[in-house]
């Protein structure tokens, strides 16, 4: 039987026992493990938090997810319906305990790998905490795609003495009840903060804006804008952005008026850039209504002020940054040459960098079509391209 997570430690890895090793004990990590246990390998998740789905934990205390429960399960275990259509994150969380215990995984948790290297006479070698050195057959990082808090270089923001935090440190309004509350970004994590301070007692709310964000509904008449985002997968990107046009007219009002007007370039064409729309669980009918005001984008900070970009200085109590996260893998791997420009991973899911055979990635793209489905997807395609290039490496479970 595998181990649980609590007091398990990693043991050096002999030439004829190496397992795979998964750093990441999130939602992309458990289902690889769960895919290469279903394959008979060995596969031990090494977490550096002390529990599982630590991001997750950490998240804001309405956050739901955005896509459907069905097609947020991980591969092995379908998510109860008593968590209703879009699962709360405290229901993310114990349907992960639950999947690491239901799958009985190999998880070690207080362990952060620091490096990974090529292992003499074949495979990988993890430096991690505690001193260890361990040996793996195959090396799966999965440590998510918000690692580390990204604050953008604003000039001036060293000296400002106002209180200043970045969304990962956002929990709920309780803090900001009575106070001038400034979000800065309107990804989906600022739209949210920004709702919720309004819905929670913030005397004003504005929502720094630097490019206006395609705003799509989470449900239409009960289709779910997944099920969209999964159909234009397959779909041209210039026909989807011309099929999106007359739709996003119907279905969402115009915001110009408030400052959010429609964008100029095709939806498709911003997700293939990286920017996902905003699924509306709110502002619209908070900017509409004059609750979440939008304002221009933060170009810096003096004298204890924000600096806009159209010239307007503010004073507000508190400033959220909801300027998104890097991947923060340039010291983990960075040497090895896996990684573009933007430290993002050259290959992801069943695909190994050339020249790092048995090394994977999975989690680093946030994919129109939900990143839980994607995880899913990915991990059977790591198992099966593991069973097929590694198994002879990789040690297998008893019986």
């Amino acid at each position: 039987m595998a181990d649980s997570t609590a007091s398990a430690e990693p043991q050096p890895a002999h030439p004829a026992d190496r397992p795979v090793y998964v750093i990441g004990a999130g939602p992309g990590g458990l289902a690889v493990a769960q895919a290469l246990r279903a394959r008979g390998l060995r596969a031990v998740v090494l977490e550096r938090a002390e529990h599982v789905g630590d991001s997750w934990r950490r998240h804001y205390d309405r956050l739901r997810l955005h896509t459907t429960r069905r097609l947020s399960a991980l591969p092995g275990l379908a998510m109860p319906r008593r968590f209703g259509r879009w699962v709360s994150r405290d229901d993310v969380v114990r349907y992960l305990e639950k999947y690491v215990e239901y799958h009985q995984l190999e998880i070690v948790t207080g362990v952060e790998v620091f490096r990974v290297e090529r292992a003499s006479g074949g495979g990988w070698l993890l430096h991690a905490s505690g001193g260890r050195e361990l040996t793996g057959a195959a090396v799966v990082v999965a440590t998510g795609f918000n690692h580390t808090p990204r604050v953008p270089d604003w000039p001036g923001r060293d000296t400002y003495t106002g209180e200043f935090r970045h969304a990962a440190e956002y929990r709920d309004a309780a803090p900001y009840a009575g106070r001038d509350v400034l979000v800065v970004g309107v990804g989906n994590t600022g739209a949210e903060i920004a709702v919720d301070l309004a819905e929670g007692g913030a005397a004003r709310v504005r929502l720094a804006v630097r490019t206006a964000p395609h705003i799509v509904r989470r449900s239409t008449a009960g289709w779910a804008a997944q099920y969209t985002g999964i159909l234009c997968r397959r779909l041209p990107v210039a026909l989807v952005d011309r099929l999106a046009r007359p739709l996003a007219r119907i279905s969402v009002p115009d915001l110009s008026a408030q400052g959010l007007p429609r964008p100029g370039t095709g939806l498709y064409s911003r997700v293939t850039e990286g920017a996902i729309p905003v699924q509306d669980v709110g502002l619209i009918d908070a900017v509409r209504g004059g609750r979440v005001e939008v304002v221009a984008a933060v170009d810096g900070f003096e004298d204890g002020k924000i600096l806009l970009a159209d010239g307007t200085r503010l004073a507000p109590d508190a400033v959220i940054a909801a300027t998104g996260y890097r991947r923060g893998l340039e010291g983990l791997v960075g040497h090895l040459d896996v990684l573009d420009d933007r430290g993002r991973p050259l290959a992801r899911g069943a695909t190994t960098p050339p020249d790092a055979p048995g090394l994977y990635f999975t989690g680093f793209t946030n994919p129109i079509s939900g990143m839980l489905r994607e995880l899913a997807l990915d991990a059977e395609r790591i198992a099966r391209a593991v069973t097929k290039r590694e198994a002879g490496r990789v040690s297998r479970l008893p019986g």
